[in-house]
Formats: C-alpha cells, sequence, structure tokens
C-alpha cells in the first residue's frame, strides 16, 4: 500500500490532481479560523463548552461537526456546506413528486446541469434563512447564560451576518465543485470529511487525558477500557466497511438479437442492489427531528416543551427508542424514492433483458422490489446499531460524545465511505497507468450513486 501511495507521485496528472484538492482542502480548513466580524468568539467557545460538552445534544452539535467545529466560534464557515446538504436532499425529494423536475433529471447533462443550478439556488436560500435566525439568537444574552455575545447588536449585525455565513457557504460550495472537475474525489464530501477529521485532535486529547490521573489520583478510564474502546475502534471500522460495499448481485440476461448482419446481446451481466441503499441520509433526518425539541427548548421557555426535550435528551430510554424507529423509517422511505423498480424492470425489457426464471415486466419489478425490501432490512439495523453506538458508549462508559462519536454515527460511516470512494477513483487512474493499486488481489469497490 505505501507503494501505492508513492506511485501515485509517478503520474503527473494525477500528482497535479490530488495536490489540486489538498491545496482547496487546506483553504476550506483556514478559512475555518476567520472570525464572523462583531461576535466574541471566546465567550461563544465557552457557551458550547459549558452546555454542549455533547457536541450532539442539539442541531447546532451537528452544525459544530459538519463544519469542523467552526460553528462553536462562529467562524465564516460556520454554516459549514449544511445548506448545500439539505437544498441537495429537498431537490432529490421533490424530483420524485414533482413531474416538472422528473422530466429534467431524465433530460441527461443537461437536465442534470439545471438540477445543480437549482440546488445552488436553494443553497443560499437556505443559508440566508439559517444565518439570520443564528444572529437572532446571537444577539440575546439570556440563550447564553447572560453573556454578551454580539458587540453591537442591531440590523447593521445582522445584515453583516447574513452576508458572511451565506457568502462562507457559497464559497465552500465552489471549492466542493472545482474539487470535482479539477480534483480527485467528490468535493463536497471531502470537505464533510475533512471537517470531520479536523475534530480527531481534540478527541485523542480528551481521550488521552481520560487516561491520565483524575482529581483523586485515578485514571477515569484503565487500561481494561482502553483496549476494549480499541478493539472496538477496529471492529466497527471493519464492520462499517463491509455494510458499505455489501452488495446483492442480481443477475441479468439479455437475449440475442440480429440488426442487419450483426448479432448483438447475448451476454450474462448483473444489478448490483446496495444493502446500505441510503447512505447516512437516515442517519441526518433522524438527528435533525429527533433533536428538534432540544434546539426549540432552548429558544422558547415552555415548561411542555422543556419536559419533552428532557425525555429525548442523549441517554433516555425514549431517546434511543425513537431514534431507532426514525432511521427504519428513513431508511425504506430514502429506498423506495430513489429505487425504482418499474423503470429498472421496463428498461431492461425494452433492451430485452431479463432475470432467469422471472418474465420480463411486472413480475421482475415485483421481483426486484421484494429483494429490496429484504436486503434494507439488515442495512437499516446496522445503520441503527452505528448511530446509537455513541450515545451509549457516552452514557454508559464515560467517554465525552466528541471522542465516542469516531466510534459509530454520522462521522465514522461519511469519513470510510468518502475514503473507499477516493481510493477507487485513485486506483483507476493508477491501473490506467499501468501501476498496481492499492490492493494485490482484488480492486477497491467505491460507493455506488
Amino acid at each position: 500500500m505505501f507503494e501505492a501511495f508513492a506511485n501515485i507521485f509517478k503520474i503527473p496528472d494525477l500528482k497535479k490532481k490530488v495536490l489540486f484538492t489538498l491545496g482547496l482542502v487546506a483553504v476550506y480548513r483556514i478559512g475555518a479560523f476567520v472570525p464572523t466580524p462583531g461576535i466574541d468568539g471566546a465567550r461563544l467557545a465557552q457557551f458550547f463548552d459549558n452546555i454542549a460538552r455533547t457536541q450532539g445534544g442539539t442541531l447546532l452539535g451537528i452544525m459544530n461537526m459538519f463544519s469542523g467545529g467552526a460553528m462553536q466560534k462562529l467562524t465564516i464557515f460556520a454554516l459549514g456546506i449544511m445548506p448545500y446538504i439539505s437544498a441537495s436532499i429537498i431537490l432529490q425529494l421533490l424530483t420524485t413528486v414533482v413531474p416538472a423536475l422528473e422530466r429534467l433529471a431524465r433530460q441527461g447533462e443537461e437536465g442534470r446541469k439545471a438540477i445543480t443550478q437549482y440546488t445552488r439556488y436553494g443553497t443560499v436560500v437556505l443559508s440566508v434563512i439559517q444565518s439570520f435566525f443564528i444572529a437572532m439568537w446571537l444577539e440575546n444574552p439570556a440563550h447564553f447564560q447572560g453573556m454578551q455575545i454580539v458587540q453591537f447588536p442591531g440590523w447593521w449585525f445582522r445584515l453583516l451576518t447574513v452576508i458572511t455565513l451565506t457568502t462562507g457557504t457559497a464559497f465552500i460550495m465552489w471549492l466542493g465543485e472545482q474539487i470535482q472537475e479539477k480534483g480527485i474525489g467528490n468535493g463536497i464530501s471531502l470537505i464533510i470529511t475533512a471537517g470531520i477529521i479536523s475534530r480527531l485532535p481534540a478527541a485523542v486529547i480528551q481521550l488521552v487525558s481520560l487516561t491520565g490521573a483524575g482529581v483523586r489520583g485515578e485514571a477515569q478510564i484503565d487500561a481494561f477500557k482502553l483496549v476494549f474502546l480499541g478493539l472496538m475502534f477496529i471492529g466497527v471500522i471493519v464492520a462499517v466497511v463491509l455494510i458499505t460495499q455489501g452488495q446483492r448481485k442480481i443477475p441479468i440476461q439479455y437475449a440475442k438479437r440480429v440488426v442487419g448482419r450483426r448479432m448483438y446481446g447475448g451476454q450474462s451481466t448483473y444489478i448490483p442492489l446496495r444493502v446500505n441503499q441510503s447512505g447516512v441520509i437516515p442517519i441526518i433526518f433522524a438527528q435533525s427531528i429527533i433533536l428538534f425539541p432540544a434546539t426549540i427548548a432552548g429558544f422558547i421557555p415552555n415548561r411542555a416543551l422543556q419536559s419533552l426535550a428532557g425525555s429525548l435528551m442523549m441517554g433516555r430510554p425514549l431517546y434511543y427508542v425513537m431514534y431507532s424507529l426514525l432511521i427504519l423509517f428513513f431508511c425504506y422511505f430514502y429506498a423506495a424514492i430513489t429505487f425504482n423498480p418499474v423503470d429498472m424492470a421496463n428498461n431492461m425489457k425494452r433492451f430485452g433483458g431479463f432475470v432467469p426464471g422471472i418474465r420480463p415486466g411486472r413480475q421482475t419489478a415485483e421481483h426486484l422490489d421484494f429483494i429490496m425490501t429484504r436486503i434494507t432490512l439488515p442495512g437499516a439495523i446496522f445503520l441503527t446499531i452505528i448511530a446509537v453506538l455513541p450515545g451509549v458508549i457516552n452514557s454508559q462508559i464515560g467517554i465525552p460524545f466528541l471522542v465516542a462519536s469516531f466510534f459509530g454515527g454520522t462521522g465514522l460511516l461519511i469519513i470510510v465511505g468518502v475514503m473507499l470512494d477516493t481510493m477507487r477513483q485513485i486506483e483507476s487512474h493508477m491501473l490506467m497507468r499501468h501501476y498496481e493499486g492499492f490492493m494485490k488481489k482484488g480492486r477497491v469497490r467505491g460507493r455506488l450513486g
């Protein structure tokens, strides 16, 4: 593998792409430290440390994770790429229910460009809305235990904050598109991964501090727990790789056709159905919904809302039950809107393809739908286990959520998936130049779609 990494820099074109990608990721990380004007970043960071030690107790905690800690000090990249992710998901959902967008999606490259442009517009709109409410939230000292976060509150501050944060998100979106066009890997995904990995040093420092002597002279984490966590970390990564790469291959046979003097078809292929068809989307949806009451309760001093938010706090039984059910639901929901067995069966029938032993048309669609429904269940159960694992480690073992989040959850799934996808693209470039890939036997399979 080390030889494969060295070979990357022996291929001029690949070397240029890799260095270009690393350069833009470095620009993103530098921008994550540029403060937004008019905000006391030190006090805001102190507030986050006081009430959000779990780094995942509210929606702001999720935004802080995806922005690589930029939300904690409200830098120019505080919104991160979350508005773009939200806009992409919204457009993807609307494509399945709005006929005009559905027709646009079927127009090939031109349709894809139009939907991408709509996604950009949606990103700007969502950024403006989110940044405005964040500015309103920052102006009220009651939200920050009496601390004055904004030096000069008012409409000028709100306008400046909206312009700054929206511009920051638009710039991140542009960086991602440039990486996608001129670099290597998926630009947006790499930016998200860079933000998540940037939290790793802080997590390691926290873990080391817990293994040291505490107030009573005893370590909070003994050697046995440390070894157990290390083995579990390796096991979780292996399991994530297996479930990310897991596929059910549906054999397809194409009938022979004679066109003029040539014979077409007759070959065998397969349709790869992913076990984890929806990726990390169900976890993101479930987190947003389950943490919404806790986030609203921080703004509205309502007793009933406070009680509901308390029962849905991480570590409570109701939290795990509702969180698990939401993940299971969104796994099937997202698989249903992204996988259309009827269209797939009709396309196969049009080109003379069929599943051996299954009649083309309606029976093929029912067969594909049945298989997708069955393989979605283990994928959904796995996602549920991975999603609740950081909370269990945090509540049962006493590990801070920042450390526990690297043992599961959205962050680990994104890191593993993006790394596999990037390695696959690099390996394809190397094999084209007659260099060995990362694996001497077999190949790295990236994520589909």
